[in-house]
């Protein structure tokens, strides 16, 4: 007879957060548009956001410094890592993946990686996908990213959209165990009929980019703002409330809630639609706006930082975007404050990462020399 195989739980055992240094305030886009500090305040709950200021700066890079954090905390080493999930909709390149150049620079040379697109959505349903994976069996550890740079495909002469977004990235690292806790239960969703609702319109196979399209400024996000509202305020609340049914929990087992980050009367519908005070939800958007995938994991990180999360507690993290797609995880949170490295420890992740980006360098080299020794393989003639 064969053996039970034993229940295997994602726990999340480190977490890391990068945004950019540049601010720019409510009263700087009022130089910009039509606006003012106590309009955007008053309709998002936004007063500042991080925007990249340099080319240097993209989802790649914030990638790889949230990660780094995250895996420092762990005490877990690159090399242990089994699978990288990026959720961005706004990756370096359409292809090669932006997780291909997270698993580079970190010398994660075991995992397999790709990217996820959702979506404000991305991180939540790769939080899913990943624990889903420890969950089988097929993998041990996984790296969760969520990172944007949405500066990059803002009108910033739009009103509409460019008061509401920002730039950063979070990362957590999930690691199977066989004692119950971690993440609890996930739902996903999505119904594609929304998905006019909020659009990149161009740059894909539908509409390729063309000197119309840019003169159109296609390239830009763009969003019916009254039609994503109902929306969320409609799957917000009764996605919580679905998952922490699945975790076989009801909303007073819950200690906090960490939504996606989009709009302040959008997180106050969904306390006013489960019956709970906004103190159960943890609200940062006034200091970083809507960071799209990274919303949720740049939250989780802060509410860690600053004693909002304590072993034993229970979280729901709840997010909705474009798709149209909305999805929520439950997450019991065992993970005891992070003791301060060692100077050794440090010295030893640095070493690692250097010693990553030359063990890359030299593959690239590598295949310039078998190019110009051995010609280009592929045949003159197909077929």
């Amino acid at each position: 007879m064969a053996e039970k195989q034993s229940t295997r739980y994602a726990h999340i055992v480190g977490w890391g957060k990068y945004v950019p240094s540049k601010i720019v305030t409510n009263d700087d886009l009022a130089k910009l548009v039509n606006t003012s500090d106590e309009w955007i305040m008053s309709h998002t709950g936004i007063r500042q956001r991080h925007i990249v200021s340099s080319t240097k700066e993209t989802s790649s890079t914030m990638s790889i410094a949230a990660a780094k954090m995250a895996i420092d905390r762990s005490g877990v080493s690159a090399t242990e890592i089994d699978l990288i999930i990026v959720a961005t909709a706004t990756p370096d390149y359409s292809f090669p993946a932006t997780a291909c150049l997270v698993q580079d620079a970190l010398g994660a040379e075991r995992a397999g990686a790709f990217d996820l697109s959702a979506g404000c959505t991305g991180f939540v349903y790769a939080l899913a996908m990943g624990s889903q994976a420890i969950a089988s069996g097929a993998h041990n550890t996984v790296l969760v990213i969520g990172a944007e740079t949405l500066s990059r495909i803002i009108d910033w002469t739009n009103r509409d959209t460019c008061v509401l977004f920002g730039d950063g990235a979070g990362a957590i690292l999930l690691r199977g165990s066989n004692e119950p806790g971690g993440v609890l239960a996930s739902l996903v969703r999505s119904d594609g009929s929304g998905g006019g609702l909020l659009i990149l319109p161009a740059g894909g196979s539908h509409q390729p980019p063309t000197r119309d399209t840019v003169d159109a400024r296609l390239h830009y996000v763009r969003m019916n703002g009254r039609g994503v509202y109902k929306f969320a305020t409609r799957v917000m609340g009764q996605a919580t409330f679905e998952v922490v049914k699945r975790a076989g929990l009801t909303m007073d087992d819950i200690d906090l809630i960490i939504p996606h980050q989009a709009n302040m009367r959008i997180i106050e519908s969904a306390a006013k639609q489960l019956d709970l005070p906004l103190t159960k939800f943890f609200v940062n958007i006034d200091r970083y706006g809507n960071t799209s995938s990274a919303s949720i994991p740049i939250a989780l990180c802060e509410a860690v930082e600053i004693g909002k999360v304590k072993p034993g507690n229970r979280l729901v993290m709840v997010g909705f975007g474009a798709g149209l797609t909305w999805a929520a995880v439950a997450v019991e949170w065992d993970r005891e404050p992070v003791p301060k490295r060692s100077f050794w420890d440090r010295l030893f992740g640095t070493k690692h990462y250097t010693e990553a980006g030359l063990r890359s360098r030299a593959r690239r080299i590598r295949r310039q020399v078998e190019d110009i020794a051995f010609g280009d393989p592929v045949p003159d003639q197909i077929g």
